[in-house]
């Protein structure tokens, strides 16, 4: 982490500054891009969208990428509270319409156990296979039970039920799109770390751990991968993990809005958060939300009150997987 020098910001030094913007960045993010950029101002750490790691073809209108903003807001104000700070966040909107959250802080104590606060390293998206087991109802309601946002809601679906069918078949259909589209997978390809030497370079993306493959030169990966990006294979390799999966879970938006997004990001870290206590393993797959026309029809076909469909996840159980990586930080201070 790069920094300028710091100013004392009631009693949160550099060295504080770090270790909140550590666990912030450890928020998920569309092909793990990590677009956020942090800016101290005052009594307040700030965290703005950085559009350098923007992902044009599939979030074309940054939704995912300031979802990814209000995750990393979840975190970084969880550890604050571990680590003996009050918070306050507000959604600001900046020049040219772009927003960003700011969180102003307080010192108040020397420590405030929280009980998410050690699942922030523990969480990852699982892209695995599940081992099957499916999640008792109790759980559910737990899971149902967890604090949202303001025009957020999430809504969960058994295997075996007819939302279940209705949200798989969207995903196929969704994956024949994408798969048959040049510049999605381009796209896609370009954010795969084929080995350990393009992994300890850029420390983002998808690495060829996560992605369950082993390492490889970069040419060769490349030939292999786009012999595999296409609707057969892919709904082939959906159908066995959905299969696997206990429960879809949609989060939506009432209008789809920027500071919603951030809204859903916000609780969407601490619904993984909970998750995560539980011991209970996700996955995204998005292509029915990332498809105007496709959400359109998603959004009238389940019962979520007419929402818009933003989030798909499925959820089970599952062995740990390997962790993405994260890039150092560079911080603004002023």
């Amino acid at each position: 982490m790069t920094t300028s020098k710091a100013p004392i910001i009631n009693n949160l030094d550099e060295k504080a500054i770090e270790k909140l913007i550590y666990y912030a960045t450890k928020a998920p993010s569309g092909h793990n891009t990590q677009p956020w950029q942090f800016k101290v101002r005052g009594s307040a750490i700030e965290i703005h969208p950085n559009f350098k790691y923007a992902l044009p073809v599939v979030d074309p209108n940054h939704r995912e990428l300031y979802i990814s903003l209000g995750c990393a807001t979840e975190n970084l104000c969880v550890a604050a509270t571990h680590f003996g700070f009050t918070t306050k966040w507000s959604i600001q909107e900046g020049a040219n319409k772009v927003f960003f959250i700011q969180i102003n802080l307080d010192k108040w104590q020397k420590a405030a156990e929280h009980p998410l606060f050690k699942n922030i390293e523990k969480r990852q998206t699982n892209r695995s296979v599940f081992d099957g087991q499916s999640i008792s109802e109790t759980i559910i309601e737990k899971l149902t039970n967890i604090r949202t946002e303001n025009s957020i809601h999430s809504y969960f679906f058994k295997k075996g039920t007819r939302a279940f069918s209705t949200l798989q078949k969207y995903i196929f259909k969704g994956n024949s799109i994408q798969m048959r589209d040049k510049a999605f997978k381009n796209e896609l390809i370009n954010w795969i770390r084929f080995n350990k030497k393009e992994v300890n370079q850029l420390a983002d993306g998808l690495s060829y751990e996560v992605m369950g493959s082993p390492a490889m030169p970069k040419f060769l990966g490349k030939l292999i991968v786009k012999s595999f990006l296409n609707p057969k294979t892919q709904n082939e390799t959906d159908m066995e993990k959905i299969e696997s999966s206990s429960h879809f879970v949609v989060l939506t938006t009432e209008f789809d809005t920027t500071r919603e997004w951030i809204l859903l990001g916000i609780y969407m870290e601490r619904f993984l958060l909970n998750l995560t206590e539980l011991g209970i393993a996700n996955a995204y797959l998005n292509p029915p939300c990332e498809l105007p026309n496709l959400a359109a029809e998603l959004q009238k076909e389940l019962p979520i009150n007419e929402e818009i469909p933003t989030i798909i996840m499925r959820l089970g159980y599952a062995a740990a997987v390997p962790f993405s990586p994260r890039r150092a930080v560079s911080t603004d201070f002023k």
